[in-house]
């Protein structure tokens, strides 16, 4: 009887769900990446990024303002956990991000971390042929 018991007992721990918490806050030392929009060029001031799944980043990104531009990488966005994005102090809690838009010179930090792996590309709309790409590598 002990044994079935044993065996019972065993079975029912294997059918229980397992979590897996992260340790340390992964929200307090992000990581910090920066592009630079060019627009005279036009080019990044970085095209490629080696990221990790788990690891909190802050990504800043530069415009001069001189055309206004939107920056694309939902790919990116949409397997990262996205923490905040801030505008000149003001920070936006999303629930989701496609894009970002530059209309003036200035620039808008996003908070993330990647959650999935892949390689996710990053472009300003209707420029990619003229070097405004590049790609997120995440592992």
């Amino acid at each position: 009887m002990k044994k079935f018991l044993a065996a019972i007992a065993g079975a029912a721990a294997l059918a229980l769900p397992v979590t897996a918490n992260a340790a340390g806050n992964l929200a307090s030392a992000p990581t910090d990446l920066q592009i630079t929009i060019d627009s005279r060029a036009p080019s990044f001031s970085q095209t490629e990024f080696q990221l990790e799944t788990g690891k909190y980043y802050r990504l800043t990104i530069t415009h001069d303002g001189l055309e206004e531009m939107q920056f694309m990488a939902p790919e990116l966005f949409r397997n990262s956990w996205i923490n905040q994005i801030v505008i000149e102090d003001l920070e936006i809690k999303p629930l989701a991000v496609y894009s970002v838009e530059f209309d003036d010179a200035g620039d808008i930090v996003i908070f993330f971390v990647p959650v999935r792996t892949g390689d996710f590309d990053f472009y300003v709309v209707g420029m990619e042929e003229r070097g405004l790409k590049g790609t997120f590598v995440v592992r």
